[in-house]
């Protein structure tokens, strides 16, 4: 898989560097600036990468409520944070603009990150209204800006959101991959954090064929290996924040502790057990 040869690993660990709120964000207090917002996505990623991950997925996850059509100030935000950010990013890296694929491939462009994340396909209903999504421009946009080297994670349930026409898990994947030309599927739980159902990820993968399938939400050191023995990687972001809250910081003895139980999987992996 192409996995292997990015992240130089069986079954990677994608950790979720969340940045706190953005200026124009809700949650962005009146006295924050940018220098701060920078500071502690530093002070992030080097828990992340000290702990041992296998890549990095930077996105505005503070920026709730998500909004449909991003503003500027965002994007131009996200790409001052990852230009400061880049020369200390040691292992493979990825951008997302929270419920924006196109705004997505752009920074992705604009910062030469070598993955993206986002709901790309589907149409689906929630707090935030309706969202359709438009997989068409996406991917002529990523042909014109010359990213084929670059891979696309798509999310095969979104969180929070449910499809306006139910269909199973089974056909969704598979008219994903035929129309759509996914390079990663990730199955998520009900919301950031909530652990994902293993008979989820266990029927996508069923009918992925030789797409690998993640576990994108709610993996922890205790239930890991089960995740990733019905898988092929997972992103995580919670488990590795104080006392597992998602409005807190990584902290990097929960990430090395987490690692440990990846690598030890691992082994037993390598010897055939």
């Amino acid at each position: 898989m192409w996995t292997d040869e990015l992240f130089h690993v069986k079954k990677p660990i994608i950790a979720l560097l969340h940045l706190r709120a953005l200026p124009g964000d809700p949650l962005y207090e009146k006295d924050a600036t940018m220098g701060e917002v920078i500071k502690n996505a530093a002070r992030e990623l080097q828990a992340l990468q000290e702990g041992g991950v296998d890549g990095i997925l930077i996105a505005n996850e503070f920026s709730l409520p998500y909004e449909k059509k991003v503003s500027y100030v965002t994007v131009a935000a996200m790409g001052r944070i990852v230009g400061e950010l880049k020369k200390e990013i040691k292992v493979p890296f990825g951008v997302n603009i929270v419920s924006n694929p196109l705004a997505t491939i752009d920074l992705a462009a604009a910062v030469e990150a070598d993955f993206v994340r986002s709901t790309f396909t589907g149409a689906y209903i929630g707090e935030n209204g309706i969202t359709d999504t438009n997989i068409p421009e996406v991917l002529r946009r990523k042909k014109a800006l010359g990213l084929d080297k670059m891979k696309l994670l798509y999310k095969v349930n979104p969180e929070s959101d449910v499809y306006l026409a139910e269909r199973s898990l089974e056909k969704i994947t598979k008219s994903m991959i035929f129309h759509c030309f996914p390079d990663g599927l990730c199955v998520s739980g009900s919301s950031a954090g909530q652990e994902t159902d293993s008979s989820l990820v266990r029927r996508v993968k069923a009918v992925s064929g030789f797409v690998p399938v993640f576990c994108n939400t709610g993996c922890t050191k205790e239930n890991v290996v089960e995740k990733l023995s019905e898988c092929d990687g997972a992103c995580v972001g919670t488990a590795f924040k104080k006392d597992g809250k998602f409005e807190n910081f990584v902290e990097k003895q929960r990430v090395m502790e987490f690692m440990d139980v990846v690598k030890a999987y691992r082994c037993t992996m390598k010897e055939g057990v």
